[in-house]
């Protein structure tokens, strides 16, 4: 079974996106960020920026049948590649500026960046869903998962070994270039995926599009409060780890971005546990064994940010590998769920509600959990053996909310899901068995 020709220039375009956007969206930032004394909740700003500029997919979405989703998607993703070589001058600019004028600066321009990365976003995944059959898509989002997290692995060591030692503000001006070049490299390949005609007729269609009817389909519904909820928790977290990281336990820029780079080499071991289930379990049970997993994940980060667990470099790589690891598993099982249940009547529009609530929420998550940690400060107390403080707070209420997606992800819509004791039936007795086999010599 092949993806339509040309498809695979979807999955390099996801590769070499991903060695630009996680840079500028990812670690490095967030540590030029505090390079400039950005507090947390700048830090939230920074982390939310991006999914809250999604909302402007809805006022945008009725250009889409009209432009072609094509000339959408490589207008947008051209434009904001000139912001980021805008950001390239901001660390050149430290002899002229102070630090507080340089933060100001670099947030005007992340924003630019993701408002216009917001507005064209939009027509991605209904380009995609009308690409690729749906008997394909489990395959699909999981190349492209480990496509993106290959690309982000490479990047963030690549960023390591230039930020070594004390960090400089030409070696920040450094990786900023490398993100605007591999951005630049991703619109080539962009450029190759298949369009998908549209007729005049939808093309000229001017009827009102009902907002609130499709918000009332009761598995889309379900869907939404599920990732909505799942945002919540998600959103911020891996910033605020990078935060505890520098802060808690002195490693330097460097060390932090090595250790960060294993979560993206556990998104791409995501492929070989689960990609080739998606299509033939569903992803219901792939959701509700990855939310099992991330609450024994939290309360390892409440142990050792309570000063239970002594922060070794293998539990932290260890905590690194299963976060990226399940943050991809439930990043493909929510885009093939959406693919699965959305109709085709209307499909853009679905998707720019999908997209919005759950972008908005991943973007106000990282802002409200940034002022609860700054709101705590150095408060602290000691209770059932643990430290809380503003970090172990934060992880056990994260907690809480994971907790919350769980009980939403079991309510979902999804017919033709396994379930979870056959999925892990799969993976714990039958992929073992299979691979004894073909390993077992024969005469």
């Amino acid at each position: 079974m092949t993806l339509q020709a040309g498809m695979h220039n979807a999955w390099r375009f996801a590769g070499f996106n991903a060695l630009s956007f996680q840079i500028v969206l990812g670690s490095p930032m967030v540590l030029y960020a505090k390079s400039l004394q950005a507090n947390a909740t700048v830090l939230g700003l920074i982390a939310g920026m991006m999914p809250l500029m999604v909302i402007f997919q809805i006022p945008a979405a009725q250009y889409i049948n009209r432009i072609g989703y094509k000339r959408f998607v490589l207008a947008g993703w051209g434009t904001r590649t000139i912001f980021t070589f805008g950001m390239v001058l901001v660390p050149l600019a430290t002899p002229l500026l102070d630090a507080t004028t340089r933060l100001v600066l670099l947030l005007a321009l992340l924003f630019g960046f993701n408002l216009v990365r917001g507005i064209s976003s939009c027509a991605w995944l209904p380009w995609i869903t009308h690409l690729i059959p749906e008997n394909q898509r489990g395959k699909y989002v999981s190349g492209d998962a480990a496509m993106a997290n290959l690309g982000s692995f490479l990047t963030i060591i690549a960023a390591a070994v230039c930020l070594g030692g004390q960090s400089r503000p030409w070696q920040f001006a450094v990786i900023f270039a490398f993100s605007a070049l591999m951005g630049v490299a991703s619109l080539w390949f962009l450029n190759r995926v298949p369009d998908v005609p549209i007729s005049e007729a939808i093309r000229s269609s001017s009827q009102p599009v009902p907002w609130l009817e499709m918000l009332r389909h009761p598995p889309f519904q379900k869907l939404l409060r599920f990732v909505m909820v799942w945002a919540v928790a998600y959103g911020g977290f891996s910033t605020f780890t990078v935060a505890f990281l520098k802060t808690e336990t002195g490693l330097t820029e460097s060390r932090v971005l090595f250790v960060t780079s294993v979560a993206f080499l556990g998104g791409l071991s995501s492929l070989w546990l689960l990609g080739h289930r998606l299509d033939h379990v569903g992803s219901k049970p792939i959701l509700s064994l990855s939310l099992s997993c991330w609450l024994v994940v939290l309360a390892a980060w409440i142990a050792l940010a309570g000063g239970v667990l002594t922060a070794h470099l293998p539990l932290i790589l260890g905590l690194q590998f299963f976060m990226g690891l399940f943050a991809a598993l439930v990043g493909m099982a929510n885009s093939r769920l959406a693919m699965a249940i959305i109709p085709a009547m209307g499909r853009n529009h679905f998707f720019v509600l999908y997209s919005v609530f759950a972008s908005v929420s991943l973007g106000l998550a990282p802002v409200f959990w940034g002022l609860v940690i700054d709101l705590i400060g150095n408060r602290q107390a000691h209770f059932l053996g643990l430290n809380w403080n503003h970090y172990s707070i934060f992880f056990a209420l994260v907690l809480l909310v994971f907790a919350a997606a769980l009980g939403l992800a079991r309510r979902l819509h999804e017919p033709k899901a396994a379930s979870l004791e056959a999925l892990l039936t799969d993976i714990m007795v039958e992929s073992p068995q299979r691979l004894w086999l073909r390993l077992w010599p024969r005469e």
